[in-house]
């Protein structure tokens, strides 16, 4: 199983401190991070993303390109009155059956607005308790999904081809 999970902010020096704080937390040996990423949307609603050296994540190559993915998805993608060609229709059509479907973007593509900042932890394991315990003093708003071996598996391997 592995963990999606979007914590909003309403402000960058908020998702700063929250995003070293999870990188602190890998090291502490609390989560083991797939992938990391640190949005920001300024007033005009562009996007930036920034993610951590490779080196500081375990991730491999086919989860890395899910992550990507999913970043991709989740942030830049306009999905109405998208045309997609065959590969990136299939990574559409397996999102919509898997925990990473249209309402979780919907809620994600609301909460995540001009001017707001967003930390998206991928995370292969997790404590939990510690992770929670761990980010409480950041606040923000958290939405979150658990994708199993298999669907992980089925939308890493769509994600490749895309």
């Amino acid at each position: 199983m592995t963990e999606l999970i979007v914590i909003t902010f309403d402000n960058d020096d908020e998702a700063r401190n929250a995003y070293d704080k999870v990188l602190n937390l890998q090291e502490d040996l609390v989560l083991e991070l797939a992938g990391l990423a640190l949005v920001k949307v300024d007033a005009s609603g562009k996007t930036q993303v920034e993610t951590p050296h490779s080196g500081d994540l375990k991730a491999g190559v086919g989860r890395g390109a899910l992550f990507g993915a999913l970043l991709g998805l989740l942030f830049f993608v306009p999905f109405l009155g998208l045309a997609v060609g065959g590969a990136l229709g299939a990574l559409f059509a397996h999102l919509d059956k898997s925990p990473v479907n249209a309402e979780f973007r919907d809620r994600i593509h609301a909460a995540v607005t001009a001017g707001k900042s967003a930390v998206v932890v991928y995370a292969s394991t997790i404590d939990e308790d510690a992770f929670t315990e761990g980010m409480r003093p950041f606040g923000g708003t958290s939405v979150r999904t658990t994708i199993s071996k298999e669907e992980e598996d089925r939308l890493t391997h769509d994600a490749a081809a895309a």
